[in-house]
């Protein structure tokens, strides 16, 4: 399955891998049936000893009445009481060295196995052997699967996740990269806000049942009270925190006014909420635990690193979680006053981790300070990794153009930052079988495409005319992405024989430009404001 999905997943296994070697974390292995044992042994020359004690995949027997797991060089014992597999004090038993291969940025992506003698050929694990050490299982329709040999409990933390919640690229990522996450075997949750906004969106949250815990959150002054409800999908924990500030018009980050002037405080509760529901959330049974792994997305999730490390791990708790940062869009930075900083609960030595001060430029008046509290700052800061959505945005985020003024700190953290490109859900967006599409199409067959075009046409009012070109956006309507250009060019471009569709919320000026393009270019223009994802299926397809 040769997609950008795959390339995304590969890469992540391969940094997960390298995020947990962060610090002292040891995560729990599991074994798999048919994968030879490696039994404990000291490196030599900077390379894994492996002796040949393999178990007889038929019998269920090998050479050792014990076993171990190695993972990453750690090796942990299924059962202490057995004794080792190999014989320590026999120097002369056959045995591999175990070679590391790795990628232009130096995380491992593979072994290979180096008999003792030159005599015998080098097993290349690139071949029958996923980055994990982990043989591939092919399954009856003959379709590879890919297995993880390390679990991982993993707790995204995001403001958005399809389909429950979506503005635009992070609430696809955070919907679709969980549930692939944990189809390689890893435990996932997702802790988002659970909005109510009085439209038919509302009805996601349905199958979202109230877990009956509810806790009180120390910030702004008072004790807020919040609510988890749980629905367990496609192999993922979809936790959502409830609370009034959550229940209102609009997206989850404004309205036709702009953004909703109590964000800083939402989003607090959601960083609160995240660091608490691995601990007291009974998922399945159990909870996560204190060893987790956080992905926490954007400004909106900043506050968990800072939070795992000024408020949890100074009493003990979460020592051996570690967080991953992933930069979705580095313009929006969670900036507020810094009279503020009192709100969000944190210990006052803290601030420095927050602190922000605006260039002279910038300041409204003469006699503004400049002075604020950033929270993606102090996520940057804090966070044990940071991705971003590209390897070219990871570079672009340390340039004085691309960094918005945190370029200096980025750069000077760029051995902690990567770039993993953004991939799709290729069963989601499959037009050989999309169920939201007017007709099927595939590359063998394009024949349904123009149905699809056809049906869009008649479903926003435009005249249906196949052959004419139609131009579709969808997106989010911000600076960031071009939609002041795309309205400096407007009129030239709906001057010629031409329909023009966009979908997408964000900016109220651009909402508003799109409502009075739509009435000067009836015949020619269409603009939906807000989010529909099965119009978003249709814009791509026609």
């Amino acid at each position: 399955m040769e997609s950008l999905q795959v390339t995304r997943l590969l890469s992540w296994k391969s940094f997960l891998n390298t995020a947990a070697k962060a610090g002292t974390t040891r995560f729990r292995a599991t074994t798999q049936l048919g994968f030879p044992p490696l039994s404990k042994k000291a490196t030599k020359n900077g390379f894994l000893m492996i002796r040949r004690s393999f178990t007889n995949a038929s019998t269920g027997s090998g050479s050792s009445s014990g076993g171990t797991d190695a993972v990453s060089g750690n090796i942990s014992s299924h059962d202490s009481s057995s004794p080792p597999v190999e014989d320590e004090k026999d120097e002369n038993k056959p045995g591999y060295l175990l070679g590391q291969e790795k990628d232009g940025s130096g995380l491992v992506i593979g072994f290979h196995f180096i008999p003792p003698s030159g005599d015998h050929e080098v097993i290349d694990s690139s071949k029958d052997i996923d980055g994990y050490g982990v043989k591939k299982i092919e399954d009856v329709e003959g379709e590879d699967k890919a297995q993880t040999r390390v679990s991982y409990n993993i707790v995204f933390v995001t403001a958005e996740a399809a389909p429950y919640s979506k503005t635009g690229g992070l609430g696809d990522v955070c919907g679709s990269l969980p549930v692939a996450l944990a189809a390689r075997g890893h435990r996932v949750m997702v802790v988002s806000p659970r909005y109510l906004n009085g439209t038919a969106a509302d009805e996601n949250f349905t199958l979202a049942k109230d877990l009956g815990c509810c806790m009180k959150i120390c910030c702004f002054g008072g004790e807020q009270e919040i609510a988890f409800f749980h629905e367990y999908r496609e192999g993922v924990d979809w936790v959502f925190v409830d609370h009034p500030s959550y229940h209102r018009p609009g997206n989850p980050y404004g309205d036709i006014n702009g953004a909703f002037g109590d964000n800083q405080f939402r989003y607090t509760l959601l960083c609160y909420a995240a660091c608490e529901a691995p601990l007291v959330l009974p998922l399945g049974g159990f909870t996560y635990g204190e060893k987790c792994l956080f992905l926490v997305n954007d400004w909106h999730a900043g506050l968990v690193p800072v939070l795992l490390a000024s408020k949890y791990r100074p009493h003990g708790v979460y020592k051996d979680a570690r967080s991953i940062l992933v930069i979705h869009n580095l313009s929006h930075q969670g900036v507020e006053p810094a009279a503020t900083y009192k709100n969000l609960g944190l210990p006052s030595e803290w601030y420095g981790a927050l602190e922000w001060v605006f260039p002279t430029w910038a300041r409204t008046h003469a006699l503004d300070t400049g002075e604020a509290v950033n929270v993606l700052k102090g996520a940057i800061v804090t966070a044990d990794r940071l991705l971003t959505v590209s390897k070219g945005y990871s570079w672009e985020i340390t340039t004085v153009e691309g960094g918005y003024g945190l370029h200096e700190i980025l750069s000077s953290r760029k051995s902690v930052l990567n770039g993993i490109t953004n991939g799709i859900d290729i069963t989601e967006w499959n037009p050989s079988s999309d169920e939201h599409i007017a007709s099927h199409y595939s590359i063998d067959d394009l024949s349904g495409k123009v149905q699809c075009k056809i049906a869009l046409q008649k479903e926003l009012g435009l005249p249906i005319r196949p052959d004419c070109p139609l131009i579709g956006f969808i997106g989010r309507l911000d600076y960031q992405k071009g939609i002041d250009l795309i309205r400096l060019a407007a009129p030239e471009i709906l001057a010629d024989d031409i329909q023009f569709v966009m979908l997408g919320s964000g900016d109220p000026q651009f909402e508003s430009w799109m409502r009075d393009t739509e009435a000067t270019y009836k015949d020619k223009y269409r603009g939906w404001v807000g989010f529909n994802v099965p119009i978003s299926h249709r814009i791509t397809a026609g």
